[in-house]
């Protein structure tokens, strides 16, 4: 029989964390976790032969998938819907629920706006709180949270044929953990994310079966950013195409998970997206807002960073949600662009010997207006390392490197092309990048 749904009980957006930072310090101490507030009017349930669930309406799908550590699944359809609608993945905190982040957030009459649809994945564990620690979560396809919530973006991409190329994550705490942890495992699966008061990905990991790691909680991890981006790479070796932007927010004032998390999340997402830990823009959105961007500009930056003076843990307030959907490219009429593939095109070529080899890269821009200034992002293959370059700066010489203009070829104007190359040792992997990314937007290649 198709579903039903009953529109679960609004609660006002703010009521619902209140138990956070209480429950969270309560588990530094191994104390018991109280259970997520119930939900009056229990979301109606559909099965994966049911096919499309009821809209504008909390629903629970069923059977939709892998799903090794037992989470639940809530879905908002709007009424609305676009053709190939966006995917938004709203992750809850600890103590929470999918539904208690329905309640205690504004996604879903955001959804009915611009005609994406809501995800709400829901832990069953006795914490609520997401899997961010065990070695299964740290590595894609390991198994635990991550694995079941890639099956309900499987099963909502299959049902409504939505745009796999517009498949986003956000959370709160536990939720914004998880979120680091999904752009790590799954770099293929999602756009971008936005993190509400968490930590870099990796940070929280455990081998003793703990959920908590009190030095990452207490802001005493700290990382180089190539480290922290090493690990983020590692959750998925040998993947070589375009990463997710990130957007970070923490409170100066956190005392579950402490500021310094914050500035180790900003040397983690630059590093991974190949792009400098110097601020390309720096504003105030707000009073008390310190707002900086980091390899663009413009609201779809790679990297963009909210830092709130004088605020706890419990910063997610009403407004926020909306510029996430700046974020993403979501608060548009309709489906919205995003970066694609195609705004410029990188051919790149290697003369390789026994230990070496130089590559000669040349960068179209094959958009409609001139680039001025350009950061060219690719990361090499294992082993290889630059030991000199032309037409451009390499750093790092491994990995994720940037390469940045020069004073001479700064402007690319709309149909043209610059050259560059680069000297590397190689321990016998000689072959050029697979992928690359002009100012955080990836690269059509060949």
């Amino acid at each position: 029989m198709p579903a039903t749904a009953r529109t679960a009980t609004r609660r006002r957006p703010r009521s619902a964390l209140l138990a956070l930072v209480a429950a969270l310090l309560s588990l530094l101490t191994a104390a018991a976790l109280s259970a997520p507030t119930a939900v009056a009017g229990e979301p109606a349930r559909a099965s994966v032969r049911t096919g499309a669930v009821p809209a504008a309406a909390l629903t629970e799908v069923t059977n939709f998938g892998t799903n090794p550590s037992n989470l639940r699944m809530y879905l908002y359809v709007p009424e609305s819907v676009t053709p190939k609608p966006a995917v938004v993945v709203a992750v809850h905190w600890c103590t929470g629920s999918g539904p208690d982040m329905y309640n205690g957030t504004e996604y879903d009459t955001l959804a009915d706006r611009y005609g994406f649809i809501v995800l709400y994945p829901s832990v069953t564990r006795s914490s609520k709180c997401f899997d961010v620690s065990s070695p299964q979560a740290l590595r894609r396809g390991g198994g635990s949270d991550p694995v079941g919530i890639k099956s309900m973006i499987d099963w909502v991409t299959r049902t409504y044929d939505a745009d796999t190329g517009r498949v986003f994550a956000t959370g709160i705490s536990s939720g914004a953990m998880m979120t680091n942890v999904l752009l790590g495992d799954y770099p293929d699966v999602f756009a971008a994310g936005a993190a509400f008061s968490g930590v870099p990905f990796g940070c929280f990991a455990t081998t003793d079966g703990s959920e908590w790691n009190s030095a990452c909680s207490g802001g005493t991890i700290t990382r180089t950013p190539a480290e922290w981006g090493n690990l983020a790479r590692g959750a998925y070796p040998g993947y070589t195409g375009p990463r997710p932007r990130m957007q970070i927010w923490h409170g100066t004032q956190d005392d579950v998970l402490r500021y310094p998390n914050f500035g180790e999340q900003i040397k983690q997402w630059t590093n991974v997206q190949g792009v400098s830990q110097t601020p390309t823009t720096t504003d105030t959105p707000q009073s008390g807002w310190i707002r900086t961007r980091y390899g663009g500009t413009g609201d779809r930056a790679p990297v963009e960073a909210v830092s709130l003076q004088g605020v706890g843990h419990n910063l997610y307030a009403q407004g926020m949600a909306s510029r996430v959907l700046t974020f993403f490219g979501l608060d548009g009429s309709g489906p919205a662009p995003q970066p694609q593939p195609g705004a410029c095109r990188v051919t790149a070529s290697v003369n390789a010997w026994n230990a070496g080899l130089t590559a000669s890269v040349t960068l179209t821009n094959t958009g409609t207006t001139t680039v001025d200034g350009w950061k060219l992002g690719f990361t090499l293959p294992a082993g290889q390392t630059v030991t000199g370059g032309w037409g451009a700066t390499y750093t790092p010489s491994s990995g994720a490197v940037t390469a940045t203009n020069v004073s001479y070829n700064g402007t690319i104007a709309p149909g043209a092309s610059v050259s560059i190359g680069y000297q590397a040792g190689h321990g016998g992997n000689s072959a050029a990048p697979a992928a690359f990314t002009l100012n955080g937007t990836a690269c059509t290649a060949g």
